[in-house]
C-alpha cells in the first residue's frame, strides 16, 4: 500500500510540474494578383530537470501561394520568387520555369523551432518576372 501512494504522489508531483500546450494557427492575406495562407501546429513543453525549469518546442507548418487569376495568365512565367517573414525567421523559394506551370498554387512545408506567435503579422513577398506585390497575413484563428 505504500509503494502504491508513493507512486500516486510522484505521478501527481511529476504533472504538476510539466505543462504542455498545444496550437494551431492560420494566418491568411492577399494582395492585387497573389493570396496565400499559412498554418502552424505545433506543441510546446515545460518542465522541470535537475531542480531546473526546461522548454522545448516542436512546430511544422505550410505555407501556400496562391495566383488569383487564370493558370493560362501564367503561361509567359519564367521565374518566381516568393518569401515570407515574422519575427526573424524567413524562408524563400525561387522557382524557374522552362513549361508553363501546370499549377497556380506554390506550397512550401516545413518543420522549424521558430514558433509564430497567434497576434504575429507575417510579411510576403511576391516577385514574378518584372512584377512585385507585397502583403500580410493575419491570423484568423483567434
Amino acid at each position: 500500500m505504500k509503494k502504491v501512494i508513493t507512486l500516486l504522489f510522484t505521478i501527481v508531483l511529476l504533472t504538476a510540474c510539466s505543462e504542455t500546450t498545444t496550437y494551431n494557427y492560420k494566418f491568411s492575406g492577399e494582395s492585387e494578383y497573389w493570396e496565400a495562407e499559412y498554418s502552424n501546429k505545433g506543441t510546446e513543453k515545460w518542465g522541470e530537470k535537475d531542480g531546473q525549469r526546461t522548454y522545448s518546442n516542436e512546430n511544422s507548418y505550410k505555407f501556400v501561394l496562391k495566383y488569383k487569376g487564370s493558370l493560362e495568365e501564367l503561361s509567359s512565367l519564367q521565374k518566381l520568387e516568393y518569401s515570407f517573414e515574422f519575427n526573424g525567421f524567413s524562408s524563400k523559394s525561387i522557382v524557374e520555369f522552362t513549361d508553363p506551370p501546370s499549377s497556380a498554387t506554390f506550397p512550401v512545408t516545413g518543420k522549424d523551432e521558430a514558433k509564430v506567435g497567434k497576434d504575429e503579422v507575417i510579411k510576403v513577398y511576391v516577385k514574378w518576372d518584372e512584377f512585385e506585390e507585397s502583403f500580410e497575413l493575419h491570423n484568423n484563428s483567434k
